[in-house]
């Protein structure tokens, strides 16, 4: 069974470990990962990432908005690289508002406007988006996406009432759950409101789980429990609900 994980800080695995980590991953059945970044040293280690491994790696380039902005030089930086290494690049990610860090949240203004430069050099460039943007903020991304004209977009581990959910689903942008679903019920509830065709399975790894994965490094080796679980809420096999997140994925983010 073949999974690609929609959402994953590769850079942020042990350098050292790579290799085997990836080797143990592709025996599981993973066959790609879309590995986002968090600011302009981890846009430059995930390309390099992407050009070791460019058959499993798709890269992102993007600021993470849970911290402080980024200086004029970096962000001039970011749009630069995001230009020069295009044909190397899948998306502009991680981007998006902050909701959880208070410091961010002062300036919520402020990474607006990045959001909307963000939008624009991913319009320009024919790029999708990788964001976060949760809860209140992810009606205020919805608004800029729409007024820039970006055409696809994926908003990560998404937390937002339901009628933001199903607008983002008119839109066609995309929505990714993560190994919550296999035990909370807010994603299930989420998961069975996203069509299969825009619904993608992700872990945000490193980032720790509870529930089945408690005490446990997260891998993407996680989404075969996750995927069974839309397989069981959207009543079809765990093999189609497999391949239905790979295309929609590759839909997303193009073929490998």
């Amino acid at each position: 069974m073949e999974c690609i994980d929609a959402h994953l800080h590769l850079d942020q695995y042990p350098e050292s470990d790579t290799d085997k980590l990836i080797s143990e991953w592709r025996k599981a059945g993973i066959t790609g990962v879309v590995a986002v970044s968090m600011n302009l040293a981890s846009a430059y280690r995930t390309l390099e990432l992407k050009r070791r491994y460019p058959d499993f790696v798709y890269a992102a380039v993007g600021y993470h908005p849970e911290q402080s902005l980024p200086s004029l030089l970096e962000r001039e930086e970011l749009f630069s690289l995001l230009r020069k290494e295009r044909e190397m690049i899948d998306a502009v990610g991680e981007v998006g508002l902050p909701h959880y860090q208070a410091d961010a949240v002062k300036e919520t203004e402020a990474h607006c406007e990045l959001l909307d430069q963000f939008a624009e050099v991913a319009v320009e460039l024919a790029l999708p988006l990788a964001l976060h943007a949760v809860h209140d903020k992810a009606q205020i991304a919805l608004d800029i996406l729409l007024k820039k004209g970006v055409c696809k977009a994926h908003f990560h581990w998404l937390k937002a009432p339901n009628d933001v959910v199903e607008k983002i689903v008119r839109h066609g942008y995309y929505v990714s759950i993560t190994p919550e679903i296999c035990y909370r019920e807010r994603d299930r509830h989420l998961a069975c409101r996203i069509p299969l065709s825009q619904l993608l399975l992700e872990t945000d790894g490193p980032w720790p789980h509870n529930g089945p994965f408690a005490g446990q490094v997260t891998t993407p080796v996680f989404l075969r429990r996750s995927v069974t679980v839309v397989a069981e809420l959207h009543d079809i096999s765990v093999e189609a609900a497999a391949a239905a997140s790979v295309k929609a994925t590759r839909d997303l983010y193009g073929y490998k």
